[in-house]
């Protein structure tokens, strides 16, 4: 039977401001990206999650970003790569520290918004991200953009690499993500997106945004969980890959 990881970006409330409903996402993924309070999430809230992804089995994974509370982690910047280094491994471990205290591990790293998509591309960052993973604990995996340069060069660097694609979307020709401030970017039918993701499992293969076919190797799907169907598309992909004979299972248990 093909295994497949649903994954889905977790711990993002802020104090009284909610984002999302993580318990009901936890009850469907397989894999939490666990926001470590950089671009979201305050201890106390992070912890709350991470005690019922461990009560559920769900494998949890640092959810690095840019230190920018204020934009979400969605807008560009260019840290040094000491800066980089020195804050991608303050995330993790203090990750590390609530989920050892919640009865889980972290297994796995997948940055956030826009230093994922910077560190697609962008070798240097991309570096210091790799370097600062190895320096900390090299056995994390990363979780990278299917096809992005960084899934070779962390492999190079003896990372264990694991490859995601988007359930709710829109991919450019060239596979990278189109940009959330064009129409069409965030695909918000839960029955288009499970039909979508069906296909891509089935053969690797997924339409862009001009309507060219792209080939993605993926591991994990991603569901974010800060839209507001998210919860009925997590559902719904789901239940597509289970009825069509498609086991559901984090990659870390593989």
């Amino acid at each position: 039977m093909v295994c497949i990881d649903l994954n889905s970006d977790l711990g993002e409330s802020f104090g009284p401001w909610p984002m999302g409903d993580d318990v009901s996402m936890l009850s469907i993924v397989t894999s939490a990206n666990v926001a470590c309070g950089f671009h979201a999430g305050d201890p106390a809230g992070i912890i709350t999650v991470l005690k019922e992804a461990a009560r559920r089995g769900v494998s949890v994974g640092a959810h690095v970003g840019y230190r920018d509370l204020v934009g979400f982690g969605r807008r560009n910047m260019d840290p040094t790569s000491e800066e980089l280094f020195g804050d991608t491994i303050y995330q993790i471990g203090a990750l590390q520290g609530l989920a050892k205290a919640a009865g889980t591990a972290v297994t796995y790293v997948k940055p956030h918004g826009a230093l994922y998509n910077t560190i697609a591309q962008d070798r240097r960052q991309a570096a210091d991200v790799i370097r600062a993973i190895k320096a900390i604990d090299p056995s994390l995996i990363l979780m990278a953009l299917s096809g992005a340069p960084t899934v070779e060069q962390a492999r190079s660097e003896g990372l264990t690499v694991v490859c995601e694609a988007f359930a709710d979307r829109a991919y450019n020709a060239d596979g990278s993500l189109v940009s959330r401030g064009r129409p069409g970017a965030v695909i918000h039918d839960p029955e288009a997106i499970a039909a979508r993701m069906l296909r891509l499992v089935k053969d690797e293969s997924i339409t862009a945004i001009d309507g060219t076919e792209i080939a993605l190797e993926a591991q994990s799907i991603c569901v974010h969980g800060d839209t507001p169907a998210a919860i009925s598309i997590a559902r719904s992909v789901r239940h597509a890959l289970v009825s069509n004979g498609f086991e559901l299972k984090s990659f870390t248990n593989v």
